[in-house]
């Protein structure tokens, strides 16, 4: 039996109590448990993760995550951040303007527009790289150490989006509390 085959058997014996869409999702995962094979790499991307934040105000790191995952496509990410968001106060209309946000700007603060300008640049950089437009119109908002803060959460979060988008991270099983 491989590792993959004894993870799917472990996550279908574990899906008790979850509703049935979430259960059923989680008993057929057949992917590698990234933390239990990687523990090093894991805590590393956590305490990168921490660093990024600090300094930042909690409405912004949300909104940082939850556009990158729109972006990435990454349900599990978006799911958690979106949550994350609600408990930390964020309000429903402005969660539900992150995917447009260009057209709700009237939501948006202009530094949270800079922030979100810079975090669709930076995830798709491979389309046309960080325009200096951008960069200049996020460098006006922030500090340097505030930038450079939001640039390292930008690319924490684009990497959560790929761990979690290649190990078949299913949204609605926030494994953080269990870690």
């Amino acid at each position: 039996m491989t590792t993959h085959t004894t993870t799917a058997t472990a996550a279908a014996t574990s899906t008790v109590g979850l509703p049935h869409g979430i259960a059923t999702a989680e008993a057929g995962r057949t992917r590698l448990d990234f933390a239990k094979a990687a523990p090093k790499v894991f805590r590393a991307i956590v305490g990168l993760d921490a660093a990024a934040r600090r300094g930042l105000e909690p409405a912004l790191v949300e909104l940082i995550q939850i556009r990158a995952s729109h972006l990435n496509h990454c349900a599990y990410c978006l799911h958690m951040h979106t949550n994350d968001a609600r408990k930390a106060g964020e309000n429903e209309d402005r969660l539900h303007m992150v995917a447009v946000w260009r057209e709700a700007r009237h939501f948006f603060t202009p530094r949270e527009q800079a922030a979100l300008a810079l975090t669709e640049a930076v995830t798709l950089v491979a389309d046309g790289g960080v325009p200096d437009p951008v960069y200049a119109e996020a460098a006006a908002h922030f500090e340097d150490e505030e930038l450079a803060h939001v640039l390292s959460l930008i690319l924490t979060i684009n990497t959560w989006n790929r761990v979690a988008l290649a190990t078949g991270k299913i949204a609605g099983t926030d494994e953080r509390a269990a870690r």
